[in-house]
């Protein structure tokens, strides 16, 4: 057994949180002063994490490399599993030009590129945040914003900024619920509490979109756009986050915007149009894309012809596909069937007031999982979009080597992470910034 210390560097709680804190401060350093890639930071820190563990710590080794291997699982599911399963969707998307044809629709909205990145940037990336997050609604809003003529390089600042309204809820919440997992508080309560600080958030972020796109004369003149867009995207985050599910808070959030938007076009639009110069999508490219030949899928790509409900399907899917699993006869049984909950093996810590440490269990949830849905919603898309099971594996295989340092990096932070935490890094540290704060 391995009970927690908070004070193991001389007795001393400021010397232990200045040591508690290299891992983390190695990992922002490496980053932000010395450009090192984000796998080697990540794997550098957490080398650190587990060294400070067992030597200064106390912990013993083997309970040390389990937690790490713990919060490396947690990594890899339910989280990389979302990722993957999402980007595997769009990439289904672009190699049978399908992708194109969600470009054309969107600009056939509003021919206007401010209003266009509101709409892509910021009401479609918070649906994709929901349901992918993870860097996955910048990758995807960016490419379609350098479609209807933005500049890559301010496409790319665009769909960052826009990012910042729903990414507390990304991933179906992973970002609250790994918050509950660590902390064991409610997740609920922790929801609640977001919803009600991220709405404010949300109120300005279409504003200064439009701002970063074409300057003061953009917000001058499509500011009732932004208001309504921001508006209605902050009342759908608040009520969803409180009264209706972690989760599904985002993806609310965003049908809400979507309409709210979509339904104020049809009686204004602005004083003057700014159009951009439209460009071919390259994104996303695939190593199959050879393989697209066929004459539909080739018009599809370069002329954007064809259905836009065919286009917009599989996020259409995916939305349905969680919805279902939010009813209450579904939900039920995915709680009763869908999750496997454990003690992981190897570990036996209590927390410095001798409790055992909430991270000892693992709660596996195969089948209620978003990853899981993402790819029931990917088999689907295949079904609609007729792809072949050996196109749609060729597929599969082209995101994971796209994603394979991303892999390596979200594995070895979620690693860090638990040794952290179980170790009582997190604690001493935690400890320490608060009781300087009641110093003050």
């Amino acid at each position: 057994m391995y009970r927690q210390v908070l004070d193991p560097l001389g007795g001393s709680l400021a010397w232990s949180a200045l040591c508690a804190a290299i891992p983390l401060l190695t990992l922002f350093v490496l980053l932000g002063v010395f450009r090192v890639r984000a796998h080697l930071a990540a794997a550098a820190s957490l080398a650190l994490a587990v060294a400070l563990a067992v030597a200064v710590w106390g912990m013993p080794v083997g309970q040390a490399l389990s937690g790490a291997a713990e919060g490396g699982f947690y990594g890899l599911f339910p989280i990389l599993w979302i990722l993957v399963n999402a980007l595997w969707i769009y990439r289904l998307t672009e190699v049978t030009g399908w992708f194109g044809v969600l470009r054309r629709s969107i600009r056939t909205v509003s021919p206007d590129q401010r209003v266009q990145a509101i709409l892509i940037a910021f009401c479609f990336g918070a649906l994709i945040e929901a349901l992918a997050g993870f860097g996955t609604p910048v990758a995807i809003t960016a490419v379609m914003l350098v479609a209807v003529g933005i500049a890559p390089v301010k496409a790319a600042t665009v769909a960052l900024v826009a990012n910042t309204a729903p990414v507390a809820f990304g991933s179906m919440g992973v970002p609250l619920t790994t918050l509950a997992g660590v902390t064991g508080l409610p997740l609920d309560d922790l929801g609640a509490m977001a919803g009600r600080q991220t709405p404010v958030i949300a109120l300005f972020v279409p504003l200064v979109l439009v701002l970063l796109v074409d300057g003061r004369r953009g917000v001058r003149q499509t500011w009732p756009a932004a208001l309504v867009a921001g508006v209605a995207f902050a009342v759908g985050q608040f009520l969803a986050a409180n009264y209706v599910s972690v989760e599904v808070t985002d993806i609310i959030a965003g049908i809400v915007a979507v309409v709210a938007l979509l339904g104020f076009l049809r009686v204004w639009r602005p004083s003057e149009v700014r159009q951009g110069v439209t460009t071919p999508a390259v994104a996303g490219g695939s190593s199959d894309a050879v393989d697209a030949g066929r004459e539909a899928e080739m018009r599809r790509r370069e002329t954007g012809e064809g259905s836009a409900l065919m286009a917009f399907a599989p996020y259409l899917v995916i939305v349905v596909l969680f919805a279902i699993t939010q009813l209450g006869p579904v939900k039920e049984w995915l709680g009763a069937h869908g999750v496997h909950q454990f003690a992981w093996p190897g570990l036996d810590v209590r927390t410095p007031g001798g409790a055992p440490a909430s991270a000892m269990t693992f709660k596996l949830e195969h089948l209620k999982a978003a990853g899981t849905i993402l790819l029931v919603a990917g088999l689907v898309t295949m079904a609609l979009y007729r792809v072949p099971a050996g196109r749609a594996v060729r597929a599969y295989g082209a995101t994971l080597r796209q994603l394979r340092w991303t892999i390596v990096t979200v594995t070895c932070v979620l690693a860090l992470a638990w040794v952290m935490n179980l170790s009582g890094q997190t604690t001493t540290l935690g400890t320490a910034l608060a009781r300087t704060g009641e110093a003050f």
